[in-house]
């Protein structure tokens, strides 16, 4: 996730529910016993209220600040996207990309689809093949942007073949404030 420190990534918060900050570890592009960009420690998350009070779904986005490795941010390896936040269903029925890596699976699953609205704070897109271990894939549209991260109703659907994000409305706009400003 673009910032200025270069040194957040974006998941849903139900995919950090109870772990607080001690012993995690983002690894990206992990497969296979394999980390190809090594493992960098999560110095502190960044859960709404409305995630931690009551486990609203309409509020399962977070951010993960991670420390530096030799001198090198996450952003400056991996890169970043950066985010569209508080323009509520603008950015629905738009084409996103979405790449998950499940966990019965060796390689990560890749689609591209028209995303539609569920309701007035959710978004959903048919992509198959998205089970477990999916949950906190960013979606990303046409230009790059994060515009929805895979989680939400029932923290990212029922099925592998329907996936489910938040609307990143104003609650993710201030909470993406609040970790980038660190």
């Amino acid at each position: 996730m673009h910032s200025e420190g270069r040194d957040l990534v974006v998941t849903a918060a139900h995919c950090l529910t109870g772990s607080g900050s001690g012993g995690i570890r983002f690894v990206p592009g992990y497969r296979d016993g394999r980390a190809p960009y090594g493992e960098w420690v999560v110095a502190r998350t960044y859960v709404g209220d409305g995630w931690k009070g009551r486990q609203d779904e309409d509020s399962d986005v977070a951010f993960a600040r991670v420390g530096s490795r030799g001198g090198e941010d996450i952003e400056d390896l991996v890169g970043g996207n950066s985010l569209v936040a508080g323009r509520g269903l603008s950015s629905v029925g738009r084409a996103v990309t979405v790449v998950g890596y499940p966990k019965a699976r060796e390689a990560p699953v890749s689609c591209t689809n028209i995303s539609t609205a569920y309701g007035d704070s959710q978004q959903r897109i048919e992509c198959p093949g998205y089970s477990g271990g999916t949950s906190g894939s960013p979606w990303i549209d046409a230009e790059g942007r994060v515009v929805g991260v895979l989680g939400g109703f029932q923290q990212g659907g029922a099925t592998d073949d329907v996936s489910y994000s938040v609307v990143l409305g104003g609650e993710a706009a201030a909470l993406y404030g609040e970790a980038a400003s660190g």
